[in-house]
């Protein structure tokens, strides 16, 4: 429990069902640690949201517990994010927060208080194969606050002992059961994208927080794609592919980062277009159901939390890698990001996305 109206009113809704409930904070961070504002700007794990979760609790009449995560936050899931910028790539924080925090380590922790399911605030749901007893986790209702794209690193056993109380209701429709339940967190804001940079301002983060790890950070080139070099840049982590703001170069028309290339120290940009491509492969995969090695299968493939989807050819390779061909090119494919594979509106897998196959061999490359 966050302390925020969604997970609040997972909590009322199985009570209501007449599950004995237990509610459980995670503390993940604290605030100092960010350079955010108790105040003003956390809206996770500082003290006012563990003291609304206890609150709730208590209108629930249900107990509560408040586990203290920060260090395994910091080992797992920062030191992650702080890595994958220096390699070039772009994580997602919260895939690796719900696959290793809120799943894996939080069953470890809730088998001691003899729980059968962990349920969550998320807007997703879980269908089950009647066919082979499999489960998957599946769209929310409610497309627009939709969260299935997060979680498609729950392990199965995992997603077997998960329950999604809000997973067939509307967010509008979650407010208006809060407030009529006076529920304490009824009108709480809505939680931001990085709850750890609470001003979203990932270089600063990186610069204030983890200078440290970065000591052998340099600037370097930024060329065009024919390998003419434009202007320089302040270091590999503080770029994503498809950036075009902040590049400190003047071409008189938009430009686009292409590449990160970590070894020379690089940045390749060039014109939207020519951020476009149809093939990528993807690692760390994770399949709900067996997935046969070089049969291609087609799936409706979402590179980007809100990346609308496109339909894809989707071949797993013998060397645990995935192939993926878009039918149409997509914009800003981006190494880091989560490459995660629909069929209907279930998950088949998902995993990260390791390299991007271009047409043409970049120069210099």
């Amino acid at each position: 429990m966050s302390g925020g109206v969604d997970s609040s009113m997972a909590a009322k809704l199985l009570v209501d069902a007449g599950f004995d409930v237990v509610g459980i904070t995670m503390k993940l961070w604290g605030y100092k640690d960010s350079g955010g504002n108790l105040v003003e700007e956390s809206n996770c794990c500082s003290l006012d949201d563990i003291h609304n979760a206890a609150i709730v609790c208590t209108q629930l009449g249900i107990p509560h517990y408040t586990l203290d995560y920060s260090e395994k936050f910091k080992e797992i899931v920062i030191q992650n994010f702080v890595a994958e910028y220096k390699r070039g790539r772009t994580p997602n924080p919260c895939v690796m927060c719900n696959t290793e925090m809120k799943w894996r380590a939080l069953l470890e922790k809730v088998d001691d208080l003899e729980v059968d399911y962990i349920a969550t605030g998320h807007y997703a749901r879980k269908v089950q194969d009647p066919a082979t007893g499999t489960w998957r986790v599946a769209r929310a209702k409610d497309l627009k606050k939709d969260q299935s794209y997060v979680l498609w690193g729950i392990n199965p056993e995992g997603l077997a002992r998960t329950i999604f109380p809000l997973g067939d209701l509307t967010k509008t429709e979650i407010r208006d059961l809060a407030e009529k339940a006076t529920l304490r967190t009824a009108h709480t804001p809505e939680s931001q994208d990085i709850c750890f940079i609470p001003d979203n301002d990932y270089r600063r983060f990186l610069k204030e927080k983890h200078a440290v790890e970065l000591v052998d950070v340099a600037p370097g080139d930024i060329v065009d794609m024919t390998g003419k070099k434009l202007g320089e840049h302040d270091g590999i982590p503080f770029y994503t592919v498809g950036q075009r703001k902040g590049l400190g170069i003047a071409t008189g028309e938009p430009m686009f980062v292409t590449q990160i290339d970590v070894a020379s120290n690089t940045i390749r940009v060039g014109h939207r277009s020519e951020t476009l491509s149809d093939t990528f492969l993807v690692e760390d995969l994770n399949w709900f159901d067996p997935v046969a090695e070089d049969v291609p299968v087609r799936v409706f493939t979402q590179i980007r939390y809100n990346h609308p989807g496109e339909w894809a050819t989707l071949t797993p390779e013998s060397n645990g890698l995935a192939r993926v061909v878009y039918d149409v090119p997509q914009a800003a494919i981006t190494p880091g990001q989560s490459a995660v594979f629909y069929q209907d509106d279930r998950v088949l897998g998902g995993g990260h996305i390791k390299e991007v196959v271009f047409e043409k061999k970049l120069v210099g490359a």
